[in-house]
């Protein structure tokens, strides 16, 4: 064990709260209570259906101290910036990469919710219902992301009297990091790692996954916890046979893409079947990103962020090649040059997001030919429950889109083993490389059946304590035993509906206790300031009575 427990006086209480991801992809979020401090581990969006209810962040968020984010993907950071608009004022802890990488991601989540709140205040306007709110504005992102503050990996940071964090390379996208968090408390002593997302081996850009040495207690996800990718492919050869295939047939290769990691990763597979001919229908075939946030975050992956990239990546920089530039690369970054690619009838590759078709222009790209039968949706990541991809994959042969039903003609193909994600044995890799074997392992970050098959294989391949937590349920770190444990709820169709409408009420309660705590501070304020100050509250009370 990594940590000793020593003489002390009074009984401490280091909590772990399980709060978003539980038994589900999306939505990472868990909270640490220790030396009076509250601590996220990400604060992420939920995406495609949600299987259970989440509880809510059982602090107010002006109680939250500090944040420590894995990743800039939006099922980890999504609702940062809604926090943020609610009273968080602390620090937002993360690499460099992740930090300029976040800039983009949650302006562009503000940015889509804000179009969408208008376009759903209309629709509502129109029937005689209320508005609908955006959960956060771009001005909240903005907001958000001055509280951001880059570390480098490896780098030992205090961040409060007792608590130390590092972060250590994850592989799973430009600046991704499992985390390291040290708590020392009147003679006790105890390391929670948390995985974040661990990447799979080879791939392009990045490192493999750095382990960690030392830990108590892992918090580790099981995306791909019940499955192995095979052995690993030609990327190349499989991605140029299915172009050739496509472009044979006449039609356009869609590729919807996750704009940050999956699309760079496809511009260097691409640039190098451009580079060896191996696409003979065509070798001049041109390439659209059709992502103003791909385009950004292609940017930033070409901006010289060479702490984050691996060796043979190094060596084509210093060789002078662009790894993810080629001749035939077209960007389309306004409205009407997205329109016009679907007017050009010469055969291309589309790359766009949402990488699950959730979201973004991929769905236009969808519309205009998953009715066409020489088209072909090539799908290069992992597709939650209830999304549009996950439906294409599972076989449906109509798409609602806008409004209409669309036929599924196109072919829909997977690329195989291209996984941001470590498998099985990946995963089993990385936890097993802890030097001591931790009292408990925590895992989270799968889908529902998966947590529990993938917690009973590290019990029985690694002779672990494994278990896969429910939102609400909390553990007592520093004596080993759990604080609560909550009954999972499983969200009905009337639910899900409710869950959204009290979003904005949500976050009307959350302001009260942001104003409770202003009130609080200001006992040692003159007579004038608490005066003024209660007249602006009794004015809005005043106003609404």
């Amino acid at each position: 064990m990594c940590a000793m427990l020593i003489f002390f006086v009074r009984r401490i209480v280091v909590k772990i709260t399980f709060i978003g991801a539980a038994h589900e992809v999306t939505g990472s979020c868990t909270l640490i209570s220790a030396c009076g401090k509250n601590i996220l581990v990400d604060c992420g969006l939920e995406q495609g259906i949600n299987i259970y209810e989440n509880i809510d962040i059982p602090v107010p968020f002006c109680d939250i101290d500090a944040v420590l984010l894995t990743h800039a993907h939006i099922d980890h950071s999504g609702k940062i910036p809604y926090i943020v608009a609610n009273g968080f004022k602390g620090k937002i802890y993360c690499t460099q990469a992740t930090r300029k990488l976040s800039d983009i991601m949650l302006k562009d989540s503000a940015h889509i919710q804000e179009f969408e709140a208008q376009w759903r205040s209309r629709k509502a306007r129109r029937a005689g219902e209320a508005e609908y709110v955006p959960l956060y504005t771009v001005r909240d992102a903005e907001n958000a992301i001055k509280l951001f503050r880059g570390v480098s990996y490896g780098e030992k940071i205090k961040i409060f009297e007792g608590i130390t964090v590092r972060f250590f390379d994850a592989g799973h996208l430009l600046g991704s990091a499992s985390i390291e968090v040290e708590i020392g408390e009147n003679g006790i002593s105890r390391t929670i790692v948390f995985s974040g997302d661990v990447g799979n081996i080879d791939r392009p850009l990045i490192n493999n996954p750095t382990p960690v040495k030392c830990a108590d207690y892992v918090v580790i996800e099981s995306t791909y916890g019940d499955r192995l990718h095979g052995e690993r492919p030609d990327y190349v050869r499989q991605l140029a046979d299915i172009i050739e295939d496509t472009f044979s047939r006449g039609g356009n290769l869609i590729i919807p893409s996750f704009a940050i990691g999956r699309t760079q990763e496809m511009l260097y597979l691409i640039r190098i079947i451009k580079e060896k001919g191996l696409v003979k229908t065509n070798p001049d075939f041109p390439v659209f990103i059709d992502s103003p946030l791909a385009l950004e975050a292609t940017k930033i992956y070409s901006s010289g962020m060479t702490d984050y990239y691996d060796n043979e990546t190094i060596d084509l920089l210093s060789r002078g090649i662009d790894p993810i530039s080629f001749k035939g690369l077209n960007l389309a970054v306004t409205s009407e040059e997205s329109k016009n690619i679907n007017f050009d009838n010469t055969p291309k590759i589309i790359i766009s997001a949402s990488g699950m078709c959730d979201a973004g222009r991929i769905r236009h790209h969808l519309k205009h030919n998953l009715w066409r039968a020489n088209s072909t949706i090539l799908f290069v990541g992992f597709q939650a429950q209830g999304t549009i991809g996950r439906k294409l994959i599972d076989g449906e042969k109509q798409i609602r889109l806008f409004g209409e039903d669309i036929a599924v003609k196109a072919k829909i193909e997977m690329l195989k083993g291209v996984s941001g994600h470590a498998d099985k044995d990946g995963l089993l890799r990385w936890l097993s490389a802890i030097d001591t074997p931790p009292e408990l392992v925590f895992v989270n970050h799968g889908e529902d059946s998966v947590c529990d098959e993938f917690a009973n294989t590290i019990s029985e391949k690694l002779g672990m304590n494994a278990f896969a937590p429910f939102s609400g349920d909390c553990f007592d770190i520093a004596n080993g035993e759990w604080v609560f444990r909550a009954s999972a709820k499983k969200v009905d169709k009337g639910t899900e509906a409710r869950l959204r409408a009290d979003t904005v009420y949500a976050r009307l309660l959350s302001s009260l206790d942001r104003i409770t705590h202003l009130v609080r501070g200001f006992r040692e304020r003159s007579n004038k300031e608490k005066a003024a100050f209660a007249d602006s509250i009794n004015s809005v009370c005043d106003k609404y009575e």
